[in-house]
This record gives C-alpha cells, sequence and structure tokens, in this order.
C-alpha cells in the first residue's frame, strides 16, 4: 500500500501542460475572462442574504469589518492557488496539486471532495434557482405549478390544498442548456457568464448607488453591536436574537459575522480548473485568482454599508424581514420610488445563480477531465469533443448525475456539503505550497505567494488555520454526510482508481528535456 502515495512528477505535468494539438483543451481565455469567471463563481445569492444574516446576528452595522476579515482568510488560500495554478498550469486545481506534493491518494480524495462542492453544489444552486424564477414570475401575475417545481420529496399546502412535488422542471431546465452550452466551448461559455457577471455586477452597482441616498447616518451607530444589546423580539414578542454570547457582539461579533459571510466568498478556486485553457497562464492565473476575489471584496463591503445604512440591522433579526427578503424589504420599507429596484435584484440574483452553476459545472468536467487522464476515473471523462475540443463526454455524465439530483432531491439534503468540499480543498493546496517550498525549493514560480518560505510559511499556515477552523465550525449532520461520502470514496479508490492508475502501472509520459525547457524558460529569470 506504498506506493499509493506515489507523487506525479512535476516534469510530466509540466509536459502536458505545454502540450498541443489532439485531445487537449484549447487556451481560448484571457485575464479579463478568468475574473469574470472567478466573479461568476463568487457573486451569488449570498451577497443578498449572507450580509443582513451577518448583520443581524452578529456583526452589526460593522458586517462591513466582517467581509474584510473573511477576505483576508480568503487571501491566505487564494495566494496558495495562484503560485500552484502559475506554476503547473493545468486542468484540475487542487486535484492536480496534491497529485505532485502529496501523492496519488491525497489527490484522489481532494478530488472526491471537490465533487461535493462543484456537482453537488451545482445541483443545490440549480433548486434555488428554481425558487427564484418562480418569485420573478410572480411579479408578472404567473407562477410554476409545485408538482413541476419541486421533488418527489417535497410536499406543501398551497391555497388550502395539499401539494406533492413530481419535478423540478425549471432546476432540471438550467443544468441542461449551461451543460450544452459548455460542450459547445469553453469561449462561448465564457462570453455568456461575462455577459451575466456584468448584468448582476450592475444591478448590485445601482443599488449602491441608489440605496447611498437613503442611508441614514443613525443605523450605523454605534458601528459595532453593543454587549449589552437588548435582544430582538417578534410582532408576538417572542426572543429571535440575543447577543450575550462573545461572537454575537464588539469585536467579537466581527469574527461571528466572518463566519458567516465567508462561504459568500466561495468560488474563486475555480478559477484554476480552467489553467489549461488560458492563454497565458503564468501571467493571468495570479489575476484571474486574487483578481475576482479583489473586486469582490470591494463590491461587498459597499453593498454591506448600504444596506446597513438603509436599514437598521436589528430589523433583519425579524426572520420576517430578514433572510432571502432582506434587500427587498429594505427597498421596499426604507426606499420609495424605488420598488423596481426589488425585481431587479430578483435578476440579479438568477444572473448570480446562473453563472454559479456554470462555473461549477466547468470546474467539475475539468476534475474528471484530469482525473481520467490519470486512469483514476473512466477513460470516457477526457474525451474531447472533436469539433468544440471540450470533454464533452464528461459535460454529459455531470448533466445526468446534476440534473438528476437537481430534479429529484430536494436542495435541503445537500447542506454544507459544498462547503465542506471547498475548505477541505482549500487545506491541502495551502499545505502544498508549504511541501512543495521544501521539495523543490529551485523550481520557477511566475508568481510567489508571500511570507511562504520553507522556515517562514505563515501564509499556508494560517490558509490551513483558517480553513480547518471553518470545517470544526459545521453542523455535526454535515460532518457525518461528509465522512460516508469521503469512506465511500475510498471503497472507490481501491476497488476502481488504484487498479487503473497510469502511475500505479507505471504509465508515465515524461516530456524531453527540450519540452520542458520550452515551457520553463521564459520564467527563469522572474523567479
Amino acid at each position: 500500500m506504498a506506493n499509493i502515495f506515489a507523487k506525479k512528477p512535476l516534469a510530466q505535468l509540466l509536459g502536458e501542460a505545454n502540450s498541443s494539438g489532439h485531445g487537449t483543451l484549447k487556451r481560448t481565455l484571457g485575464a479579463a475572462n478568468l475574473v469574470a469567471l472567478g466573479v461568476g463563481a463568487i457573486i451569488g445569492a449570498g451577497l443578498f442574504v449572507r450580509t443582513a444574516a451577518a448583520a443581524a446576528q452578529a456583526s452589526g452595522p460593522g458586517v462591513t469589518l466582517a467581509f474584510i476579515v473573511a477576505a483576508i482568510g480568503c487571501a491566505f488560500a487564494g495566494l496558495c492557488y495562484a503560485e500552484f495554478a502559475a506554476m503547473i498550469p493545468i486542468a484540475g486545481s487542487a486535484y492536480t496539486y496534491a497529485y505532485t506534493t502529496m501523492g496519488e491518494f491525497v489527490a484522489w480524495v481532494i478530488g472526491w471532495a471537490l465533487i461535493m462542492e462543484y456537482a453537488l453544489g451545482a445541483a443545490t444552486v440549480s433548486i434555488a434557482w428554481s425558487e427564484y424564477l418562480n418569485k420573478l414570475l410572480q411579479v408578472f401575475g404567473v407562477s410554476i405549478p409545485y408538482e413541476w417545481c419541486h421533488s418527489p420529496f417535497e410536499s406543501a399546502a398551497v391555497n388550502g390544498v395539499m401539494h406533492s412535488g413530481i419535478l423540478n422542471l425549471p432546476a432540471l431546465f438550467i443544468i441542461v442548456m449551461l451543460s450544452l452550452l459548455l460542450i459547445k466551448g469553453t469561449q462561448e461559455s465564457a462570453t455568456f457568464n461575462a455577459i451575466i457577471v456584468v448584468v448582476k455586477v450592475a444591478i448590485v452597482l445601482v443599488f449602491i448607488a441608489v440605496g447611498w441616498q437613503f442611508i441614514n447616518p443613525a443605523n450605523h451607530t454605534p458601528y459595532l453591536i453593543p454587549e449589552n444589546a437588548e435582544p430582538v423580539k417578534n410582532a408576538a414578542g417572542d426572543i429571535v436574537r440575543e447577543y450575550s454570547a462573545w461572537n454575537k457582539h464588539g469585536w467579537g461579533g466581527i469574527l461571528g459575522g466572518a463566519a458567516i459571510v465567508f462561504f459568500a466568498f466561495i468560488g474563486f478556486d475555480a478559477v484554476s480548473t480552467a489553467a489549461q485553457e488560458a492563454k497565458n497562464p503564468k501571467r493571468d492565473m495570479p489575476i484571474g485568482i486574487l483578481g475576482s476575489l479583489a473586486v469582490c471584496t470591494v463590491l461587498y463591503i459597499l453593498f454591506g454599508h448600504v444596506l446597513t445604512g438603509v436599514a437598521s440591522w436589528r430589523e433583519f433579526a425579524d426572520p420576517a424581514k430578514g433572510g432571502e427578503a432582506s434587500v427587498a424589504y429594505a427597498i421596499k420599507e426604507h426606499m420609495p420610488g424605488f420598488e423596481w429596484l426589488s425585481t431587479a435584484v430578483t435578476v440579479a440574483i438568477l444572473a448570480g445563480f446562473s453563472s454559479v452553476i456554470l462555473v461549477m459545472l466547468m470546474g467539475q468536467s475539468r476534475v474528471f477531465f484530469s482525473m481520467a487522464n490519470d486512469g483514476l476515473m473512466p477513460k470516457a471523462f477526457s474525451e474531447l469533443h472533436p469539433k468544440f475540443h471540450t470533454p464533452y463526454k464528461s459535460n454529459l455524465a455531470l448533466l445526468v448525475f446534476v440534473g438528476g439530483f437537481a430534479a429529484f432531491v430536494p436542495g435541503s439534503l445537500a447542506g454544507d456539503l459544498t462547503s465542506f468540499g471547498t475548505l477541505l480543498a482549500f487545506v491541502l493546496v495551502s499545505a502544498g505550497v508549504w511541501i512543495m517550498r521544501r521539495s523543490d525549493p529551485d523550481q520557477p514560480r511566475p508568481f510567489r505567494s508571500p511570507l511562504s518560505s520553507p522556515s517562514f510559511p505563515f501564509v499556508p499556515i494560517m490558509g490551513m488555520v483558517v480553513c480547518l477552523g471553518m470545517i470544526a465550525a459545521l453542523d455535526a449532520f454535515t460532518l457525518q454526510v461528509a465522512v460516508a461520502w469521503m469512506v465511500l470514496g475510498f471503497i472507490v479508490y481501491f476497488l476502481y482508481g488504484k487498479r487503473n492508475s497510469k502511475l500505479q502501472q507505471g504509465i508515465v509520459v515524461v516530456p524531453t528535456e527540450m519540452e520542458e525547457q520550452a515551457f520553463i524558460e521564459p520564467d527563469v529569470h522572474n523567479r
């Protein structure tokens, strides 16, 4: 069993990254495309939901500071991703990085965990997309029948009559359409994503610009929730929120709020899965990863400042005013004459969901592509379309799997599994940078994460600590399901992956010295 930790030679990875022609992905993405992919994956409903939740539960107006703390936590992992993506510009992201630093079994573990992030994440978001589509249609006086927008495991009373779901048709529809778009081409998908990103960012900017006029300075005083803050009660007089715990007020509340909004940042790592399709990955991958994180952080801070200025954070503590309806409530109650903006926000959320699903499906297909190339997944997942040069069989398989989940399974079942897969990837990538700095210090690195020397690995250690802390904060049920999923992954690896691994069979195609030099030579002077 010792060889299950065999590492994939870095020279082979560099050779694969430098290859072209038949069987390789087309390099069509520039820095702007990659930033748009990152923004597309990050800005979903989290901006519109998590902001009010963090303000009401822990941070008050200081939710802007909570966003900064969460962004710093993400930045540690983002810097590590950027170093790897520039040094090893190949599809597969964390899976590929783990393969060359910690060995095959760890790579399999992270590849299996990424299914929770991308595949289950896409399915869950598609179900939420279905719900918001109904909300938008209701503005125009129409709605999709309950039976055709819910799974067979869901039932509810509608106008006094019980209804049971049959099929979540809208969720299946968006998965099918985006999967077909991904098969058509990476550039086409990136163009569509860019349009969607422009739409939702424009609506966010409109809300910030218009809402700024309605900010009441009194709502920002005090800026942090005081230790003796009165509990919030609902209309019936029941306490719905209290602030006695250390992480519910003051600077502790900023940390508590950061934990809540942290997951609104998830998605920038998906940029690294497109490394093999970047035109100039050594320059553009760090720009895409860190640029998208920076853009979203600025938008989040401005959005939080305006939202908590327009309405008091205490108002959002009432479930009837907070949660998914928080932004619509603030507009309706405190921004007279701009009710149309509430509908625009719903459109922005739908657009946000669409781009999130697109990038997740793209990321998962690229992870499968890399795993299949290594023999750990069936060969079909690595086969490219003869005309479009996309992993179409992988996309079709995901269409069936993700589409089936979206159509027939309640969205609540996935829970925080998406977050678990993401955070585990962050931990291993951070560890990988430290390991690679020690094992291969002379390897040319077009981008170097700061404070990451073998003797002082501050950034990698902080990336691991922050993300492990977030994993520990997940609820017990989520952790139990995650462990069960990982055990299933171990079984699949030993029954299929290990037996078919090209590395285990000695099928390793190392590039010639000339090919390797052609890939790494331009960066020798930039180290």
